[in-house]
């Protein structure tokens, strides 16, 4: 059940923007036949959370970050230190398999084990979800949503408005969506309106790729319209140089992007706009 102190998308919104982690290794990758047996002493998830929590020191802000419960096990130290930094604890799901993937059973079994593993590390049970790859959908996951509810989710942050990876007409600003067991806020991370369709400029390759003007137009326009500007990292991409895993030219872009470090991208945004966390989005929206 949903905390009885949190009200549901009723009052003012005074965060305007959230700057969000999926927090996972750079040997994260959605599809493969399995996951990569790598060793400890190659993983590089806890000091790249560490440049990002520095980062965000350094600018005032908060965050959330997105944690995906393997590897909160795997790194025990991870979440304590993110939650005694101030910022909020939510979930990525547990094997970093994609929802089409696990179907209903399976989905709802990740989702209670990552969140007692996050409970258990970090002192306070998530109420935020985001799904790999951003695999849930209207159309090809309806039920998950409603599984998130039952299991006490305020809000979701997996519904893409991109093509391949997403909903290409999908909505750009946080919607309320009705489900058997109660509503669900979610909220899409930001993306460019072109003629061309939409622009991953809110995070991922797109965040490197296209111009740092863009990007903080696209973020103005969504606060000129009473909207949340939603940026999303992965913490490899805070090292320009890191170990990538050998994929084809055009999946490697997709997965990794650009040889450059978003630290200085992220540096901008956060000096310019107030940044908050998506709890705080989700307990304070309404409609523009």
């Amino acid at each position: 059940m949903l905390n009885g102190n949190i009200s549901l998308f009723s009052a003012p919104c005074a965060v305007r923007n959230a700057f969000t982690v999926d927090v996972e290794d750079w040997y994260h990758v959605c599809g493969l036949d399995a996951e990569p047996l790598i060793p400890s002493c190659r993983r590089r998830v806890v000091q790249n959370v560490e440049r990002v929590l520095s980062l965000l020191a350094d600018c005032g802000a908060t965050a959330t970050f997105f944690v995906l419960g393997s590897v909160a096990e795997q790194e025990p130290r991870l979440v304590p230190m993110i939650a005694a930094a101030g910022h909020e604890i939510a979930s990525h799901g547990y094997s970093h398999r994609m929802v089409t993937e696990l179907g209903p059973g399976l989905f709802r079994d990740e989702v209670r084990r990552t969140g007692e593993i996050l409970e258990r590390q970090g002192g306070r049970r998530p109420v935020g979800f985001r799904a790999p790859r951003w695999s849930i959908s209207a159309a090809t996951t309806p039920w998950a949503l409603t599984i998130l509810r039952e299991e006490g989710y305020l809000y979701d942050s997996s519904c893409n408005p991109l093509p391949f990876v997403g909903e290409r007409q999908g909505r750009r600003i946080p919607f309320p969506v009705e489900t058997p067991a109660g509503p669900i806020l979610e909220i899409p991370p930001m993306v460019t309106p072109s003629p061309l369709g939409n622009l991953p400029t809110g995070g991922g390759w797109g965040f490197r790729f296209f111009p740092r003007a863009l990007i903080g137009w696209t973020a103005a326009r969504l606060n000129a319209a009473g909207n949340p500007a939603v940026i999303y990292l992965h913490p490899r991409e805070m090292e320009a140089r890191g170990p990538r895993l050998g994929l084809s030219p055009f999946r490697g872009f997709i997965v990794y992007g650009p040889r450059s470090s978003a630290e200085g991208r992220l540096k901008y945004l956060l000096r310019r706009f107030a940044f908050g966390t998506l709890r705080q989005v989700a307990e304070q929206w309404q409609p523009a």
